[in-house]
């Protein structure tokens, strides 16, 4: 047996006593953080980013020209002499240069495309795999509809943020750079300076408030997803809320958190004010500084009218990028808010991990033992306190006792969900914290109590035991499970619906599904979770053969309430407060008169009740 010390792990909530919310590990993250973790991903794409760069470049160029084209083309015209022929040429390379801007625009747009929907994708893929490796702790504690929101807000604002910055910053800080440099050196410095002087103050201006309004678009991001989390738990509780009447009160509930984004909106859109009309009021300035400066030249003679139009297509050029360069920044600063709280799931710590050097389990048939196994969801509260019990290679263990009794837990931390707090829990002899999570729940099928449907087809849902699987073997696992005939007799046959968490089926109809995903499985470890809980006696009769006749040759572990159907098992133990009580068979237990019996007795009596 491999000895492996047992895994630290923060102390956990017992799952039956509510958990507490997760702490939200994006508020350890800094913009700077979220940048270092997004550059890996567009490493393999630099040739592509640098084409994309030089689109821009050479877009921002044929740009630059456009003015230039546009003032020879007006001096020539106050020339009477000119001949036709130099006009003619001027507006043909004015309309090359329009339509070269649009053409390089477009090809950038065409060359990083694939990077940003590429990154994008596989940022949220890594987010989605991370969020099915956590631990059962976390997805006790998690809020659905926000963890889903911060997802989807995250993966969108990755392309968003390369969008702004490729597409839109570079180039206007390139265009802002080029345009002074050809003003200072066509004309004077003073126009260089008064360009800059209003890209600084406009720069200034806009970060200051920027960063000003960032703690309400916080607030707006926070109380959409608490509204969000509220709507869906609402919704995915829908038979919940109808039964108690409750549709004003959940109403209400959701009107609180929406008053939270309403008044979050608000404050975000008047600081927006602000901010705009802080930046018109530096670009007038400029603009307005810029055209005295030209209009003074015309008239005392050193400039002629073609310069004061190329001045002012220039400042047109500038205006608008200096415009946009207040909504690129607000909105890389919410791009980068949204990552913060997607890359903050990745900092979510998984508490149950591979070892290094983790084995495959390959064994089609093993035995299972659980040594001394002492166990905890919350450290004030021990659940399992010193199970020892093994289940030899195929043969089955029952395990029976009253709710709360810790039976439900074994099969959880038989599937690693958990790590123990001490003892050992060995597959072959070997801990099962030194096999590979993937190979141990690969080897492990489970019907459990609550079977929980994905909202897709009957099909769709058997198959998901193997989904490699061909149609005939998931009829003959519904065959086998007693559900081929219902299905068929259904108008869409395996293509029906089952809807939400599978509500449009019945308790059992939902069971027998579990039964046949587990039959289509073929495991080599057998896990019964209350299997005939939802039937009725008649099927549970039916269906208590089929998994009899399932278990032979399959190591398996039963967790039952009714006696009646551990009956065969070659041991059963009684549990209570996480101790094992009695073992041995069903004959042996009745034979000891302890509490299996007079468990035994009373359920006996509950039938011949129910029989009479």
């Amino acid at each position: 047996m491999t000895a492996i010390p047992p895994v630290e792990t923060p102390a956990a909530d017992n799952p039956t006593d509510g958990a507490a919310p997760v702490a939200r590990a994006s508020e350890r993250r800094g913009e700077w953080s979220v940048i270092a973790s997004l550059l890996p991903y567009l490493r393999p794409y630099v040739g592509r980013i640098a084409l994309a760069l030089a689109m821009v470049l050479a877009a921002k160029l044929v740009n630059l020209y456009v003015p230039l084209a546009l003032k020879h083309l007006i001096d020539r015209l106050n020339v009477p002499v000119t001949p036709l022929l130099l006009p003619v040429g001027l507006l043909l390379s004015y309309g090359i240069a329009r339509i070269g801007v649009t053409l390089f625009t477009e090809l950038r747009q065409v060359v990083f495309a694939r990077v940003m929907a590429r990154t994008s994708r596989q940022v949220t893929l890594q987010v989605f795999r991370h969020l099915h490796g956590l631990s059962l702790k976390f997805h006790l504690a998690r809020r659905t509809g926000g963890v889903a929101r911060d997802v989807e807000r995250g993966g969108s604002s990755i392309a968003d943020l390369l969008d702004w910055t490729i597409y839109t910053i570079v180039p206007v800080l390139l265009e802002v750079t080029m345009v002074t440099t050809v003003l200072v050196w066509i004309y004077d410095w003073r126009f260089g300076a008064v360009a800059i002087g209003t890209l600084v103050l406009y720069g200034a201006w806009t970060f200051s408030v920027t960063e000003w309004r960032t703690r309400y678009y916080r607030a707006q991001v926070e109380a959409d997803t608490r509204a969000n989390e509220r709507a869906v738990d609402s919704l995915l509780n829908y038979e919940t809320v109808k039964y108690f009447n409750n549709e004003e009160h959940e109403a209400r509930r959701y009107d609180d958190n929406l008053r939270h984004v309403e008044n979050s909106m608000v404050m975000s859109i008047k600081t927006l004010a602000v901010l705009n009309l802080g930046q018109s009021l530096v670009v007038a300035l400029g603009v307005t500084a810029m055209m005295w400066l030209a209009a003074h030249g015309v008239v005392e003679g050193t400039m002629t009218v073609g310069d004061l139009v190329l001045v002012n297509a220039y400042l047109l050029q500038l205006s608008a990028p200096l415009f946009m360069l207040g909504m690129m920044y607000r909105e890389v600063k919410q791009a980068l808010t949204n990552m913060e709280r997607l890359f903050g799931l990745l900092d979510e710590r998984q508490d149950v991990r591979d070892a290094p050097d983790a084995q495959v389990l390959t064994t089609s048939q093993p035995s299972v033992a659980f040594r001394d196994v002492r166990f905890s969801y919350d450290t004030r509260r021990e659940i399992l306190r010193g199970i020892d019990f093994e289940i030899p290679a195929g043969a089955t263990v029952a395990v029976v006792g009253h709710s709360g009794s810790g039976k439900s837990t074994l099969a959880r931390l038989l599937y690693r969900f958990y790590d123990i707090d001490s003892g050992a829990i060995d597959i072959d002899g070997r801990d099962l914290r030194a096999l590979t999570q993937s190979s141990l729940r690969g080897a492990i099928g489970i019907v459990p109590q609550d079977t929980v449907l994905f909202n897709d087809t009957i099909g769709y849902n058997i198959r998901y035991g193997r989904p490699e699987a061909q149609d005939a073997d998931v009829e003959a696992a519904a065959r086998a499970a007693h559900i081929h005939d219902f299905i068929v007799g259904l108008p869409d046959g395996y293509e029906t619906p089952v809807g939400e968490r599978g509500l449009k089926l019945s308790g059992g109809e939902k069971q027998r599904v579990a039964i046949a995903r587990a039959l289509l499985k073929n495991p080599s470890i057998l896990i019964f979770d209350e299997a005939t809980s939802a039937l009725d006696s008649k099927s549970e009769r039916a269906i208590q053969d089929e998994l009899d006749r399932l278990a032979v040759g399959r190591t398996t572990l039963v967790i039952a309430h009714r006696l009646s159907t551990v009956m065969d098992a070659d041991q059963i133990l009684v549990m209570d407060a996480g101790r094992i009580l009695e073992r041995g068979t069903h004959s042996q237990l009745l034979a000891m008169d302890g509490v299996y019996a007079q468990m035994w007795d009373l359920q006996q009596r509950q039938e011949d009740e129910v029989v009479a």
